[in-house]
Order: structure tokens, then sequence, then C-alpha cells
């Protein structure tokens, strides 16, 4: 990346998307001449930037005004209340096959891309190891869209090279099985292991970048293989994968102190906040800096338009600073706040719960009626009475909180924390977890969050009431960490579908997930839709689980382009 990919334009990649998509999404020609010569690709610097494009497919904190953003705006989850802009409750991104799947689209994009990469490399006049560096960096990215593209898709067609509209065998040949698709993902991220250089570059591909996505999409494909398909053998050999990416990984990074810091932090140290490349967690990052390249993650959470909410399923999932959950807990569970002459707060609530929670959530709640601000914020509303703070820095100036692209806290992509979560779901499920892994792992993020430790005996022994995922008492508590430290990350909604408990998403079977925050004190003054005293925006709404919904459905576009791909079960 040369620390300067951030700068590219995107404004202009974003604009040209559209044209391009007729073009590429099937993997015709080279878009034009000049990239098509074997001048172009023995030129370092031209190949540079062709790798420096792919940067741009990571969303981050989304980019401008948009809400294209991997963390808080993918609200489709049992975590948060939303969302806003379709009138009601989340529902499921596919009601219905769509025209076109934006998604697919954008994923063989980049694919094509890759491809172009790898083919045109390996031909030019380099030195072999700048060659494989750059295969390498293609193939991390060729490895991210089609585990992408599995998750939403399952069977997607596997094209590993450039191709010419002559060859109708593979351009509309059939689905691969997804089972082979997350071969060639693996075999394509131990090569980049393998190749990439290893100097800690947050804001380059290297070979610690594979290796946290290698950890991510193993995790996916083990978990996958054993709650849907029963395939143990499989599943325990991706879980291994696993443990072998995120070892060296656990061994070069260190947690930092400050849970805030890994979302609240700029790229420069713009305004007082600290710089995200010099945290210690984080392995590569989206940079932001205020007139190139911004975002809006502040102003949405910032804003007298409602946000999404976190849910009282989600609240009640934060352990108690006595280590404990909701139903076992000695200390006060009143989730109840008291009016004071701010609005209704719920700062004593926080303070006997983990520490992250007040990290993600303000300590007031507020609501259409009941209103709220920060130093730097508008009067906020929240679609489920609790906010976001998590996005948020004090330090931030006023109209870059809250204008829209003016946003430029840098966004973390791989950290340490995620992969020590990563690991330890990996070796609980293999059943190897031991007392050595959680000081490594877990502790570091219970204790962050003012949590006592744990052992691998006291969280097998703990036995939440609240279990309803036909899991043991272990791997329950290692979800739980993990469902607290990536709240708002926009994890959730694929753990549910790798866990094979989508079903938690219907609000007819899980009414808690369509709850906010306890009002009762607030009642008397400010009138507001509620259940028992819980908030509820949308009282009228519903969210019904269907099978099918384990998968998206192939955009009809796809299909009429190449009959040979077979639809989604159930759509």
């Amino acid at each position: 990346m040369k620390k300067i990919a951030y700068l590219l334009l995107m404004g202009g990649l974003m604009g040209s998307l559209s044209s391009c998509d007729k073009l590429l999404n099937d993997n015709r020609f080279p878009e034009d001449t000049q990239t098509n010569s074997p001048e172009f690709w023995n030129n370092v610097i031209n190949v540079q930037g062709e790798v420096n494009g792919l940067y741009n497919y990571y969303y981050g904190y989304g980019n401008a005004a948009g809400r294209n953003g991997t963390f808080y705006f993918q609200s489709l989850n049992d975590d948060q209340i939303g969302d806003v802009e379709n009138g009601g409750f989340k529902q499921w991104d596919n009601l219905s096959v769509p025209g076109a799947q934006s998604s697919w689209n954008e994923s063989y994009i980049v694919i094509r891309r890759c491809n172009y990469i790898i083919e045109n490399v390996s031909t030019n006049t380099m030195t072999p190891t700048q060659k494989a560096n750059y295969i390498a960096q293609a193939k991390v990215n060729r490895a991210r869209n089609y585990y992408s593209l599995v998750q939403r898709f399952g069977n997607v067609p596997l094209v590993m090279t450039v191709l010419d509209p002559s060859d109708e065998a593979i351009l509309y040949g059939p689905a691969t099985d997804r089972n082979v698709v997350m071969d060639s993902v693996l075999a394509d991220l131990n090569y980049a292991i393998a190749y990439m250089g290893t100097d800690r570059q947050p804001l380059e591909f290297s070979q610690d970048m594979a290796r946290a996505l290698k950890a991510e999409a193993c995790l996916y494909e083990a978990t996958y293989q054993k709650y849907h398909k029963s395939d143990n053998t499989r599943a325990n050999k991706f879980f291994q994968e696993v443990v072998d990416a995120a070892t060296p990984l656990l061994n070069r990074y260190n947690f930092c102190d400050d849970y805030a810091s890994i979302y609240n932090s700029s790229y420069d140290g713009e305004d007082g906040i600290a710089k995200l490349q010099e945290n210690p967690e984080i392995i590569f990052m989206k940079a932001y800096q205020r007139g190139v390249v911004a975002n809006s993650i502040s102003k949405y959470t910032a804003t007298a338009t409602p946000i999404d909410g976190l849910s009282k399923s989600a609240f009640d999932s934060y352990l108690f600073i006595d280590g404990k959950p909701l139903a076992l807990t000695s200390e006060n569970k009143s989730d109840v706040g008291v009016m004071d002459e701010n609005g209704l707060c719920i700062q004593s609530l926080l303070d006997v719960r983990d520490k992250r929670l007040a990290a993600v959530i303000d300590p007031y709640v507020y609501y259409d009626g009941l209103p709220w601000k920060r130093s730097n914020s508008d009067l906020m509303t929240s679609l489920s009475g609790y906010g976001c703070k998590k996005f948020s820095n004090p330090l931030m100036n006023t109209a870059s909180a809250q204008t829209d692209g003016q946003g430029f806290l840098a966004a973390p992509l791989f950290w340490i924390s995620k992969v020590a979560l990563e690991y330890a779901e990996a070796k609980a499920e293999l059943g190897t977890l031991d007392d050595n892994d959680m000081a490594k792992t877990l502790n570091p993020l219970y204790v962050r969050a003012g949590l006592p430790a744990q052992s691998v005996s006291s969280l097998s022994t703990l036995n939440d009431p609240a279990n309803n995922m036909n899991v043991s008492s272990l791997i329950w508590e290692v979800r739980r960490c993990r469902r607290a430290e990536l709240m708002y990350d926009g994890y959730r909604y694929w753990d549910l579908v790798r866990w094979h408990q989508l079903d938690k998403l219907d609000t007819t079977k899980n009414p808690d997930i369509n709850l906010g925050a306890n009002i009762t004190p607030a009642l008397g003054d400010v009138p507001a839709s509620n259940v028992n005293g819980y908030f509820q925006m949308f009282p009228n709404n519903q969210r019904v689980f269907e099978d099918k919904y384990y998968l998206y459905p192939i955009g009809q576009t796809q299909i009429n382009q190449n009959p040979n791909l077979q639809q989604n079960p159930g759509w």
C-alpha cells in the first residue's frame, strides 16, 4: 500500500463501478488496451497501483455519506434495532429474488481484477520474489471475495483465470460446490502467507493480514461444516487451520489497554485523537483523513435522526462484574435507570456490568420525546432507547462529528482481540482449550472489561440458564465473549448463520430482540410505545424465520445471463 493507498480517489472509483459492471461481472476482456500490454506490467509502479486499487473494496466505516460500512450499519441481527431507512423494523436482506445482486457483481469484479494481476505478473520481467509478492497480494483478495460469496450464496462459479468470451464452458458453467471453493480460498491464503511481506504494516496487505483473514474464513467454514453439514472431519481440519493461522499473531501482537480506542481513533491524530495505526492490536486497518477520504459513522451515531439502538437481548447478554450472567449474578440486576436533570440516567446500571457495555452505549436512555446529547453531538434519539457511543470521540470537532462525509475515525479491519476470539472458539470446538490458551486469549479481554479472569473449568460449569443454542457452557461463554467484544461490529449476523442459529432473529420466538431499554421512570412524563415498560419502536413489525434465509437468492439477472446457475433452495 506504501501507506498512501487510502488516498486513492474514492469518488472516482465508486462512480466507475456501475459503468464497469456490465463489462466485468462475468470476467470478460481487460478494461483497456493500456493495461493489456507487457510494458504496463513490467513497470513496478503500475503493478503496485493495480494492487493498491483492491484496498478500495474494504469499506470499514463506509465512504463519504454512505452507509456501506461493515460496522454498525449492518444491523440485521439480534443486537440492534433498526433501521430507519426502511421505515420499520429491520427485515431480511432479501424478501424475494432481486433483479440483480450487487454483492455478487462486486465480488466478481474484484476476482477478475485479481486474476488479471496474477496472470500478467506471472509473465512480467520482475524478479521471482517481486512476482510472488504481488501474486500473493492478489490471491489474498481473491480469497476474501470467494469467502464472501460462499457466505452469501453457497455454491458459486469458481473462476481462476481471466476469461475470454469464447470460453463459454467456464463463462456459463454451473456453480462449483462450496467445499471446493473454500478449499481454493484456503490454498490462496496459504500462498499469500508464504510469499507476502512480514513487516507490521497496518496500511498494507501483509502476511499478518493474510493470517488474520485465514483465521476468520476457516472458523466460518469449520463451524458451518459442523453445525450445518455434520461433517466433523472437515470441521476439525478447518478448526486446526484457525489455530495455525492465529498462533503467530498472538505471539506478535499485544492487547491495548483501552477497548474504546480500537474504534474511536483517527489515522493521523488530528484533533488530539490517538492514532489507530500505533495501537498494538491493529493488524490491518482502513485510514480516513478529513478532506481526502472521510466517513459518516460519527454523524449517524450523533444525530437527531433516530439511530439504530441496542436491543434488550444484547443488553441482557453482558456479564456482571462478578463474572456471572443475569440469571446468576449477586450484583444488582435491575435495568431501571433514574430520572435526573439531564434525562433517564443508566450509569449505575453500567457500573455493575462488563465495562464494554459502557463503551458501546451512552449513560442515558434517549428516544423521540426524551432526547439527549453528548458534548459534540446533536440532540439524539434512538430506535431502542439505548444509543451508540462506540464510534464517538469527544475530542472530535463538532462539525466533523455531525456532518455527512466529514468524519475521520479510522476503522480496524483485522485486530488481535478478534483473532484471539477466533483462536479460543476453534480450540473450544476441538476440545483442546486449556488455561494457557485462556491466559493469552479470553482472559485479557475479561480483565480489560473489569471482569474476573476465568478458567476452562469455571466457564464449563457456569451453566447460564439463558443458553438456548444447544451447546456446552464453555462454548456458550466463548460465544458470549465474542458477542460483547464485537458488539456493533457487523459480525453477529454471520455468526448466527455459521452456528445454525439464524432463527434467533425471529421476533415471534425471541421478542427481546424487538425490545429496547426499560423506560419505566420516564413514562409518567414522556409516554412512549412500550411492553411492560420496555421501549418498543416498532410494535406492529415482526420478522419471521424460514430456512431459506441461510442463503441469499441469486439475482435474476445473474441467472438470466447464465442458465446453468441453480437458484438457492426456497427461492
